[in-house]
């Protein structure tokens, strides 16, 4: 039985389901490095991200938001990579910190992990060294305004150029023993 008739009830339907998925997102926080010590103060009484609809996840499954902070070697981007594939779709990714984007002054290494979306989609860059609590939150708000415009579709189109991020991931992680995920 379909209960949608027309395209207008069906994008009050998209609107509805979207503004609740954007008022309701659960972090999964991978913090690496001095990243991860921005993560507290943003959710305390303080600042208050969960004004915002933001709350902590315990596991993969239960997590909407993977929030990367810090830079990233081989072998923990071997983590993310598993962490993500692991969470439920609709999924996002919001990486944080000038290292996430480009290395940080960790650029040269051998084993640093430089654009990290060529390994999985990220949603929203926050730039900085660390960002601060407000800069977090303001990243928080562009994911939802994302979500709310329909525009953070990341998942699926990780799902889609699985052979391109898998060929990326590859190059750079040598023991590749991951399962492969179909979906």
């Amino acid at each position: 039985m379909n209960i949608v008739k027309d395209k207008k009830s069906q994008h009050i339907v998209d609107y509805i389901k979207e503004f609740a998925r954007k008022n309701s997102l659960f972090v999964m926080a991978y913090g690496t490095g001095c990243g991860a010590i921005e993560i507290p103060p943003t959710m305390t009484s303080r600042y208050d991200a969960e004004r915002f609809g933001i709350r902590g996840a315990a596991t993969p499954r239960q997590a909407d938001v993977l929030l990367i902070t810090g830079y990233l070697a081989v072998k923990t981007l071997k983590r993310v990579i598993r962490v993500y594939e692991q969470m439920q779709d609709p999924k996002y990714i919001i990486a944080f910190g000038s290292c996430t984007i480009n290395g940080g002054m960790y650029f040269d290494s051998y084993n640093t992990i430089n654009a990290l979306d060529r390994y999985v989609p990220v949603d929203v860059y926050i730039n900085g060294c660390m960002p601060r609590p407000e800069a977090v939150i303001e990243g928080f708000v562009a994911l939802q305004e994302k979500i709310q415009r329909g525009d953070a579709d990341n998942g699926k189109k990780y799902q889609e150029n699985i052979d391109w991020y898998r060929e990326n991931q590859m190059k750079v992680i040598k023991n590749w023993n991951m399962p492969d995920y179909n979906w």
